[in-house]
């Protein structure tokens, strides 16, 4: 019995992970198969504790594997094209017509809102949610979030997501007595820092039981040290700080490269007149006073080479605007700069640009890198600019008492 129950564990698991990457598109980033595994390994942290037979236990994640394939075409009514999936596979597999309908009725039964009728529906419902009760319900929370605002075109504000998560997380229940016993305590304490959150945004909003939260909530906190204080302060502002440090350096890299366009500019401008100047002026006079070549040809080289550092400065570098799917993968390529992408096709280029939607480490780490090269290449800038003006300015001198040289000699 081991063997057959971990051969079509194993198939099963083949079989879902191959349909997910082949049919379920990347807009789905809370319903995915991470979801679907975190699912899988939720069933068997309750199952240990339940007393069920070895047969209930592999249904469960047979059932738990198949739940949410019926996301390759949208999530309505996604829980009956799951259990159409479960049931052709089975059949395949030589399972009863009994065993395959307590499958697909565990599938239905994660249906939001939830109305299990069994022991194995409660405990797949449970582990469908598990992640209320999680550390990693911060994170699938914000793909939640990702997705609705992909699929569904939904976009809402701070509050109206803490709103909208708070009045989920209130109205659920964990259906078994193992479940509310392994993820209810990780839940109410989600629930406290939603609150908080609220109360950070519009303390007016609060109703009575949400405020006597909160003031239970800061009464504790007096207790604590003020470092402590500082630091969980620091934690909530943490966001609005990255951003606001992103968006600021951003603008001083663009105020800088403009500064250096504009003094590159003004030289370019000064150097071409006073080129324009001398040419139309002095050359001509070199028949007639000889000892004016020199002095000359000195302020011609300097103006020239000038120029020389002022366009050097200005000039574009031509990237090969490539990028690869693997490259995105391995997060090794800056989307946010247009020479990493103009010569891509639009179909890659928003593939790419969805995962690093989807993955806030990916884009605080291409902000990170852009950054970067955005400051080698003002540093590139202000070098030739520096030469420019050295020239400029020691080289006008140079001209200078070479033509009052010229001058005092004659």
């Amino acid at each position: 019995m081991q063997i057959e129950q971990k051969t079509i564990l194993e198939s099963a698991e083949e079989f879902v992970t191959e349909f997910f990457e082949q049919h379920i598109p990347d807009k789905y980033a809370y319903h995915n198969l991470q979801h679907t595994i975190n699912v899988v390994n939720a069933v068997k942290e309750i199952c240990v504790q339940e007393e069920l037979k070895a047969e209930e236990v592999e249904l469960l994640k047979v059932a738990a594997w198949f739940h949410d394939m019926g996301y390759d075409q949208g999530a309505q009514d996604h829980e009956i094209r799951s259990g159409e999936y479960a049931r052709r596979f089975l059949e395949q597999s030589g399972y009863s017509k009994e065993y395959i309908e307590t499958v697909q009725r565990c599938i239905l039964a994660t249906k939001y809102p939830q109305k299990p009728n069994t022991l194995l529906e409660e405990i797949i419902c449970d582990a469908d949610l598990s992640h209320l009760g999680k550390d990693i319900y911060w994170d699938r929370c914000g793909k939640v979030r990702q997705e609705l605002a992909l699929v569904k075109d939904l976009i809402m504000n701070e509050q109206e997501w803490i709103d909208f998560e708070l009045e989920f997380m209130q109205n659920h229940q964990f259906q078994t007595k193992v479940g509310q016993g392994l993820y209810d305590k990780h839940k109410q304490k989600h629930i406290k820092q939603l609150i908080k959150q609220k109360a950070r945004l519009n303390p007016d909003s609060l109703n009575e039981e949400e405020a006597a939260i909160i003031a239970k909530k800061d009464k504790k906190k007096k207790k604590k040290s003020t470092d402590k204080k500082k630091k969980e302060l620091k934690q909530i502002r943490l966001g609005r700080g990255v951003e606001t440090m992103y968006r600021t350096t951003y603008r001083t890299h663009v105020n800088l490269s403009s500064i250096a366009d504009n003094k590159a500019n003004i030289m370019l401008s000064i150097n071409a007149i006073i080129v324009s100047i001398t040419v139309s002026t002095l050359v001509p006079s070199f028949s007639d006073n000889p000892k004016l070549i020199v002095p000359t040809l000195i302020l011609l080289f300097v103006c020239l080479t000038s120029i020389v550092f002022a366009t050097l400065s200005t000039m574009p570098k031509v990237t090969e605007g490539v990028f690869t799917r693997e490259d995105i993968r391995q997060k090794r390529s800056n989307l946010l700069f247009f020479g990493n992408f103009y010569n891509m096709e639009m179909e890659d280029f928003h593939w790419g640009m969805q995962e690093m939607i989807k993955d806030s480490d990916f884009l605080y780490s291409s902000m990170t890198r852009d950054l970067y090269f955005l400051g080698k290449v003002l540093a590139k800038k202000y070098k030739f600019l520096r030469t420019c003006y050295r020239i400029f300015m020691y080289g006008l001198i140079l001209s200078v008492l070479a033509f009052a040289y010229v001058f005092a000699a004659a």
